[in-house]
């Protein structure tokens, strides 16, 4: 094989490598969260990561640090792919997990919590990277108790809310409708996004208090209380440059180009994956191999020169 011929394999072998791990590696980008009836998440970015205003969000500082409030589009887990109940233990629904959100699984009946009745509920997504998928939101059964974890049989199993999304949104939102049955008291929203371009997901936790329940210790009443606030564009805007997601190519913004990109993120799904490191070092060697063919060649050309 000539050098020409064995140089041109070799880059392209290299840049087979790159492209591997481009598309494999890097943390898994972040998306939105539901802000009508507000998430915990993002009702407590709304009160401030540095100053939070109620118990539980200061709770939550304590506890995780600010970067999870910044970082409140991102509650996610990479490769799911529909095995949610698999992947995401009793106690954990609310963080997927990920041991980042945990205090968003605080079993407290003191969560900022939006009045809402039986009959139609508007929902609203703030999207941050529009997707092609399902958004799925459950309700709590009437059993359920705040002040312990929250588990998948405490879910009733026939959704409020099920609707495709897509790769546009209406000005950074997905809004549709749901249906709530008759509850009492205090309750939690479930939301499930799975898409369908790829095995990545999404999930948030809304509390809504029905009111005229049996009132649980410690707990305020939404309806006599300020309904929790959504954190504003500009609240989201200035938090930007604090966040440490990125969204790695799956478009769905003007920022960015669209495009399916899967990014691994082993660690959300507990283990980590040497896979990104090796894709990377054998790029490297690749590159290394051809840049000494090229020495190689030149010197041997050098040599003919002179002699």
């Amino acid at each position: 094989m000539s050098f020409k011929r064995t140089a041109l394999s070799v880059g392209v072998l290299g840049a087979a490598f790159l492209s591997v791990s481009a598309a494999g590696i890097g943390t898994a980008g972040a998306h939105g969260t539901v802000t009508n009836p507000v998430s915990r998440v993002a009702a407590c970015y709304a009160e401030g990561p540095e100053s939070p205003k109620s118990q539980i969000c200061k709770d939550l500082v304590a506890m995780s640090g600010t970067q999870p409030l910044y970082d409140w589009n991102e509650v996610n887990i990479a490769n799911v792919d529909g095995r949610h109940q698999q992947l995401i233990p009793d106690g954990k629904l609310c963080s997927a997990n990920r041991d980042k959100y945990k205090a968003l699984d605080l079993p407290r009946a003191d969560w900022p919590a939006s009045p809402v009745t039986a009959g139609r509920v508007d929902f609203k997504f703030r999207v941050t990277a529009a997707h092609q998928g399902n958004q799925t939101v459950y309700l709590t059964k009437q059993s359920w108790n705040p002040t312990q974890p929250l588990k998948w049989s405490d879910l009733d199993p026939v959704p409020v809310a099920q609707v495709p999304t897509s790769r546009t949104s209406d000005n950074g939102y997905y809004n549709y409708s749901g249906t709530l049955p008759q509850r009492t008291g205090r309750q939690l929203l479930y939301m499930v996004w799975q898409r369908t371009d790829s095995p990545e997901a999404f999930y948030s936790c809304s509390d809504v208090d029905f009111g005229k329940g049996a009132t649980v210790a410690g707990a305020v009443s939404a309806l006599t209380a300020q309904a929790p606030a959504a954190p504003s564009e500009e609240q989201i805007a200035a938090g930007r440059s604090k966040s440490t997601v990125a969204h790695h190519g799956h478009g769905g913004n003007a920022d960015e180009p669209a495009g399916k990109v899967v990014a691994a993120d082993s660690a959300a799904v507990g283990g980590g994956s040497a896979t990104g490191p090796l894709l990377l070092t054998g790029a490297a060697a690749i590159g290394v191999g051809w840049a000494g063919l090229v020495l190689r060649r030149r010197r041997v050309e050098a040599v003919r020169h002179d002699g």
